[in-house]
């Protein structure tokens, strides 16, 4: 037991010593009761499939319509890079920027990562500078807004329902799917699972 890593609580900084949890336990502070970590069984493994679901939806949801408008016996229909495209062309550079960012660069970003950090741990592999990988998936995290998109989509839909016909498109489906998995990933996802793996092999 001495000899047990520490850990300090992130709410109230007190030094406590890291403890074996049963699969699915929950470790506590001793002092204000906060959540310290967690045990999650097959964490890498779950998020690793998850990352390839989620590059699928991705890539059909880039591929296909996000949603037609039927007006008048004709049915426009628009991807989100077109879209991003059409807002750029508009004069509304920093809006299609943005976008671009929040929707396509940023979960390119942190599926990417994931790949590279967990396709090679899976056959006993570290990959090199992977600490700035997982440091741009860190930063990448809080600025995939799929979801914000996916709330922004919904609200204009409900708004242009009362000027045209409006047919979602497979995409939207698929948008919608990915906003899940991609919550899956970030609850999924152990950092301790990952960085006592990278530790197993050096």
């Amino acid at each position: 037991m001495a000899d047990a890593a520490l850990i300090a609580c992130h709410e109230c900084d007190l030094l406590q010593r890291e403890a074996a949890l049963p699969r699915g336990g929950v470790a506590s502070c001793v002092r204000c009761g906060a959540t310290l970590y967690r045990s999650h069984p097959d964490s890498l493994e779950r998020t690793l499939a998850l990352t390839a679901g989620a590059i699928l939806l991705f890539i059909i949801a880039n591929s296909f319509p996000i949603v037609g408008l039927a007006l008048q016996g004709q049915v426009i229909n628009t991807t989100l890079y077109n879209t991003v495209h059409t807002l750029w062309d508009e004069d509304m550079k920093s809006v299609a920027t943005l976008v671009f960012v929040t929707t396509i660069a940023m979960p390119v970003l942190q599926l990417g990562a994931l790949v590279y950090l967990l396709v090679p741990l899976r056959i006993g592999r570290v990959l090199p500078h992977f600490e700035l990988v997982y440091r741009a998936l860190h930063a990448a995290q809080p600025w995939g807004m799929v979801e914000v998109f996916m709330l922004g989509v919904i609200v204009s839909l409900v708004k242009l329902a009362h000027l045209a016909g409006v047919v979602p498109g497979i995409a939207l489906w698929s948008f919608a799917v990915l906003m899940l998995v991609m919550a899956a990933i970030a609850a999924t996802f152990d950092p301790r699972a990952f960085w006592a793996q990278v530790e197993a092999l050096q």
